[in-house]
C-alpha cells in the first residue's frame, strides 16, 4: 500500500461528502475522496430542493425528540448553505414554502454536486471512484485515515488528519434495516441509491462510535404496491404524496394516522400495520386539486392513478361509494367495512370534535364522486438511526466523547430526527459545510 497524506479524506461522494470537500478545497486544504459507485452524487441526483423547518420553534413542534444542538444548527445554518451552493455557480431559487411547514430552495442537484466535483478535482483534490473502504487507521485513540481498495483489487493506505464518513446511510442493508429501523422493514422497496449499504456505519462502530436513535423510524413515502421501481425517475413519480388529502385504511379498514400531517409520516404508520399495506381512497376534489397536481411549486405533474394503473398497481375507480363495497375479493379486504368507514368519516369530519385520528390539515370529506383507489405500501429513502455526531460534526463514541479525527456527515448520522423530517439534503448540504469548518480547524493545529 503506498501512503498518502491529506488534511481530509471523505469516504462517499454524496451531497454531504462532495459539500465537504469542495468546501475543504476551497479553503485550502488537501482533499481525497473515495467512492464505491462509479460516479459521484448519490442520491442527492434524484432530488431536487434543499429545505427545512424556517425557525427553532418550527423545528421543535414538528421534530421535538430530535437532537437539540443538531435542530439548532440546521435552522441556524441552513441561509449559510444556501449562500454556498450560489457561490459555487448553482442557481437556488427563491424561499418556498415545503409542505405544511417548511421553507426552501429549489436548484438543479445534478449541477451541483458535478459542480462539486470539479472543484475538487480543480483543485488538486484526489477522486477515487469504484473503490471500497475496508477500515479506518486508528493511532494513539485517533483516527487518522482508511485502507481502501479499487476497482483493480489494489490496495491503497490513505493517511489523514480528518476523515469524514458519507456513505449515505444504511437502507440498502436488509440487516441493518431490519435491526435499526423495523422488524418489517425488509419488506420496502428502496427509493434510493443501491450503494448506501451501511459502509460508514460498519467502519465507524467498528472503532467504538454511538448510534441512535431507537425506534426513529425512517424517511420514505407510500408509494403503489407490487410495481417494482424501473427507474431513478419513478422514485418521485410514483411517490403518492397526494395522500396527505386522501384517505388511509389499512387491513381492517381502519384509519390509523392523521394523513394530513405528511405522507413522509403516514409511510412510517403505515409499516406498522397489518402486512404493511393499505388502501388510499380519494375523491374527484382530491383528483383534481392533488393528484394531478405538483406536490410544490415547479415540480412536474404526474397523474399518479393513471401511471399506477399502467404499470399494473391495484387500482379502482368507484362510480360512488356504494361501489366501494366491491373491491376484488383477492385483494383481501372487506368492501362493505371500506365504504362504510368513507362515509363515516365524511360525516365525522364536518362535525365536532371530529374524526378519530384527527384530521388537522384538510377537513373536508371526500363527497365528490367518482372514487380513486390505490392500494398502497411504504418505501424508504433512508433511516434515522445512525452515527451520533455532535454540532461539530465530530463522531462520539459510547462514553459521549468525541472520536478524534473522525466526522459523519448525511444520511449516515442519527439523532437528528426521530419519527419526524424537516430535510434530508439540507441536512447533508448543513454538516457537509460544518464538516469542511471541523476539518479546517484541524488541519491549522
Amino acid at each position: 500500500m503506498q501512503p498518502q497524506g491529506v488534511d481530509l479524506l471523505v469516504i462517499g461522494a454524496g451531497m454531504a461528502g462532495l459539500t465537504a470537500a469542495a468546501r475543504a478545497v476551497r479553503d485550502g486544504l488537501s482533499v481525497a475522496v473515495v467512492e464505491i459507485a462509479t460516479d459521484v452524487g448519490g442520491s442527492a441526483r434524484f432530488a431536487g430542493y434543499a429545505w427545512t423547518a424556517p425557525d427553532h420553534a418550527a423545528m421543535d413542534q414538528h421534530n421535538p425528540r430530535g437532537d437539540h444542538a443538531l435542530k439548532r444548527a440546521l435552522v441556524d445554518r441552513f441561509a449559510d448553505g444556501i449562500e454556498w451552493i450560489r457561490s459555487v455557480g448553482v442557481e437556488a431559487k427563491d424561499t418556498q414554502p415545503i409542505l405544511s411547514f417548511g421553507r426552501g430552495h429549489q436548484f438543479d442537484t445534478n449541477h451541483y454536486v458535478d459542480t462539486c466535483r470539479r472543484l475538487i478535482v480543480d483543485g488538486g483534490g484526489t477522486l477515487l471512484l469504484e473503490t471500497e473502504t475496508e477500515q479506518l487507521l486508528v493511532e494513539d485513540g485517533s483516527v487518522v485515515g482508511a485502507d481502501v481498495r479499487g476497482a483493480d483489487g489494489e490496495h491503497r493506505r490513505i493517511r489523514a488528519t480528518t476523515t469524514l464518513v458519507a456513505t449515505g446511510g444504511h437502507q440498502g442493508d436488509t440487516d441493518l434495516r431490519t435491526t435499526h429501523v423495523h422488524p418489517h422493514a425488509d419488506r420496502m422497496q428502496l427509493r434510493s441509491n443501491p450503494h448506501s449499504r451501511g459502509g460508514g456505519h460498519r467502519l465507524a462502530t467498528g472503532i467504538g462510535a454511538a448510534t441512535g436513535g431507537e425506534n426513529a423510524g425512517f424517511y420514505g413515502h407510500l408509494i403503489p404496491s407490487g410495481i417494482p421501481f424501473a427507474d431513478p425517475a419513478d422514485f418521485i413519480d410514483m411517490s403518492l404524496y397526494y395522500s396527505e388529502h386522501a384517505l388511509l385504511l389499512n387491513l381492517r379498514s381502519e384509519r390509523f394516522a392523521d394523513e394530513t400531517l405528511g405522507d413522509h409520516l403516514t409511510a412510517m404508520a403505515l409499516l406498522d400495520q397489518p402486512e404493511s399495506r393499505g388502501l388510499l381512497i380519494a375523491d374527484a376534489r382530491v383528483f383534481r386539486d392533488w393528484i394531478v397536481g405538483s406536490y410544490v411549486e415547479g415540480a412536474v405533474a404526474v397523474d399518479k392513478f393513471a401511471l399506477a394503473s399502467r404499470r399494473g398497481g391495484r387500482v379502482g375507480l368507484a362510480g360512488d361509494l356504494d361501489e366501494l363495497a366491491y373491491l376484488p375479493e383477492e385483494w383481501g379486504y372487506d368492501g362493505e367495512a371500506v365504504r362504510n368507514a368513507v362515509k363515516l368519516f365524511n360525516e365525522q369530519v364536518t362535525a365536532e370534535p371530529g374524526p378519530t385520528p384527527g384530521r388537522e390539515l384538510d377537513r373536508l370529506p371526500l363527497a365528490e364522486p367518482p372514487y380513486y383507489v390505490i392500494e398502497t405500501v411504504p418505501a424508504i429513502t433512508f433511516p434515522f438511526h445512525g452515527l451520533r455526531i455532535d454540532d461539530h460534526a465530530r463522531v462520539l463514541g459510547e462514553d459521549g466523547l468525541p472520536l478524534r479525527g473522525l466526522l459523519a456527515a448525511g444520511s449516515d448520522t442519527g439523532g437528528l430526527w426521530h419519527r419526524a423530517y424537516a430535510g434530508g439534503l439540507a441536512s447533508a448540504l448543513v454538516f457537509g459545510l460544518t464538516a469542511a469548518r471541523t476539518a479546517a480547524g484541524s488541519a491549522h493545529h
